[in-house]
């Protein structure tokens, strides 16, 4: 040894990640990861209010505002909700859809969503087949946008309102949120979850009120090379197992229209998955039954347990109207801060 001291290495710390700047206008919804809890706290408060509300009065919150409701799919349950809840509150509103409009010819989202701004909208709900199109149409227009589900990836006003729906059965007296409000509660999602974008959404927020989420399916379902599991989440093959623990129960059905030549047994699938009312008598008596539609009976759930007495599936339709009161009301009514 020579005595030279070894020379000291520096530890190279990576850059700093830099702060998303989605989203551009703070009124809008794109992910559930948008909603810090105190603001999901004031959205659920604010849903109890305007379901509340006369609505002579709650009809001139957003008296003669224009929002567009731009649709790609097919929808029911949010298409109509969402346009219930606008009118609910005094807004003008026009559907857009790719069938009835220059979409059909081939304009793109970011045209589409110009004129939309230039012909007087002031904030657009969208529905896309694609996933990240929410993103696209904000950047383009920084008008506030509403995720109404994009692609396979997220669909944020549905989780809000499962939210709302297991609050509701659960904790009746909870006047907001908080990182425990979920804690000791195993809600259960079962079916299609490679191709379902509220179980996607409600992946990432129950989990954050503490409670856990167990996503359970066969492998052409749930393949686990193509699920990324994150804090608070599991995955349980034996639906059987998984019902035993479970305080909810949120069936999914096949998605057929992106299964995209995926060979199922539906027989199968039926024996393994579906939920029946033996099923759910013997294995989760007290359980809470909810789905976000539209429902396939006697493929993913019996029409026996769809209308029975632990079925919640009509109250999570009834809490979308209040919660999408909420978000479109904050939309338009937002102006500085995140969240």
């Amino acid at each position: 040894m020579n005595g030279t001291a070894a020379p000291v290495r520096r530890q190279i710390q990576p850059p700093p990640v830099p702060p998303s700047h989605f989203p551009h206008n703070p009124g809008s919804l794109l992910s559930v990861q948008d909603l810090t809890l105190d603001a999901i706290s004031r959205l659920l408060m604010r849903a109890s209010e305007l379901e509340e509300m006369d609505p002579l009065k709650r009809d001139r919150i957003l008296l003669k505002r224009k929002i567009a409701l731009l649709f790609y799919e097919s929808s029911t349950r949010t298409r109509t909700s969402f346009e219930l809840a606008a009118k609910s509150l005094g807004a003008d509103t026009t559907l857009v859809s790719s069938l009835s409009s220059s979409i059909e010819k081939g304009e793109t989202l970011k045209d589409t969503g110009l004129t939309l701004r230039a012909l007087g909208a002031e904030a657009i709900i969208l529905r896309h087949n694609f996933s990240g199109a929410p993103w696209l149409l904000e950047e383009s227009t920084h008008l506030p946008v509403l995720n109404a589900g994009d692609g396979m990836h997220e669909h944020p006003t549905q989780a809000l309102l499962d939210l709302r729906t297991i609050l509701q059965k659960l904790r009746p007296s909870a006047q907001s949120v908080s990182e425990d409000t979920l804690a000791g509660v195993t809600v259960t999602i079962a079916g299609d979850i490679l191709h379902s974008r509220v179980a996607r959404s409600n992946m990432l927020l129950l989990p954050r009120l503490g409670a856990e989420v167990v996503v359970c399916g066969p492998a052409q379902l749930l393949p686990e090379i193509a699920i990324s599991m994150g804090p608070g989440v599991r995955m349980e093959r034996d639906f059987d197992a998984a019902l035993r623990n479970s305080q909810v129960v949120m069936m999914l059905r096949i998605q057929a229209e992106r299964l995209a030549g995926l060979q199922l047994d539906l027989e199968e699938y039926k024996a393994g998955y579906q939920l029946t009312g033996q099923r759910l008598a013997s294995l989760a008596p007290a359980a809470v039954v909810m789905h976000p539609g539209p429902i396939i009976r006697g493929m993913e759930i019996t029409a026996g347990v769809a209308d029975g007495h632990q079925s919640a599936i009509l109250d999570q339709v009834r809490n979308g109207v209040a919660i999408r009161m909420a978000v479109v009301e904050r939309a338009l009514q937002t102006h500085g801060g995140r969240g």
